[in-house]
């Protein structure tokens, strides 16, 4: 490219002087996931993405390697985006009222970004398989509510046992709830909340039940 004044995306990514390599990719990405939202899977042609933040298609394919590349590089960002809003949460002194705030805060997470909700767990790009990389940093994530719930354990409200059991329960419980928010089904917290407590709290029981 020979333009003595690069514009746009473009000239900032060869330039440096506009934005770093990280903001170029943010922003290529918050694209992708526009063009995910409002007009579907067909929309994301490396062509017309590169179009849409006016840069040229060598950079993309420099950042991703490939449109499949790009797709995966979309699931791992809304898991940062969901990472950084868990790491956010002030912490409190009882582990059991933490663990509410971060549910709380999930359902946020993901009520905000629906573009990425849509393609991390409803494979709004057909085809698209994230690979076990990804799928193991994607869960990785939540690694946060697996130590709140280790330090309920150390504080007595839950018997010993795997975190990961727990923590696993409540996301698939949360999801039940946020699948029906997100189609209009609900229209506040008190499903999500009264869903992830009650799955919380049947399951101590069950626990505790044992071994009494």
């Amino acid at each position: 490219m020979t333009s003595s004044a690069p514009l746009g995306l473009q000239g900032a990514y060869h330039s440096g002087e506009r934005t770093s390599n990280d903001e170029l990719r943010t922003r290529l990405l918050d694209v992708a996931g526009e063009l995910l939202l409002r007009h579907g899977p067909e929309s994301l042609s490396v062509r017309r993405i590169a179009a849409e933040a006016g840069c040229s298609t060598t950079v993309i394919y420099t950042m991703f390697g490939s449109k499949e590349g790009l797709a995966e590089a979309l699931y791992l960002e809304g898991f940062e985006r969901v990472r950084r809003r868990l790491e956010a949460v002030p912490p409190r002194r009882d582990p059991l009222e933490y663990l509410g705030a971060l549910g709380l805060a999930y359902r946020e997470a993901c009520l905000a970004e629906p573009a990425y909700y849509s393609l991390m767990f409803e494979k709004a790009i057909p085809g698209f398989e994230p690979s076990e990389r990804a799928r193991t940093l994607a869960r990785a994530a939540l690694n946060i509510v697996d130590r709140v719930i280790t330090d309920c354990i150390s504080a007595g409200y839950i018997p010993p046992t795997q975190p990961r059991k727990i923590a696993d329960a409540l996301w698939a419980a949360a999801h039940g709830a946020i699948s029906l928010e997100r189609a209009g089904h609900l229209r506040d917290s008190s499903t999500f909340e009264a869903v992830t407590v009650a799955t919380l709290c049947s399951y101590l029981v069950q626990r505790r039940d044992q071994e009494d």
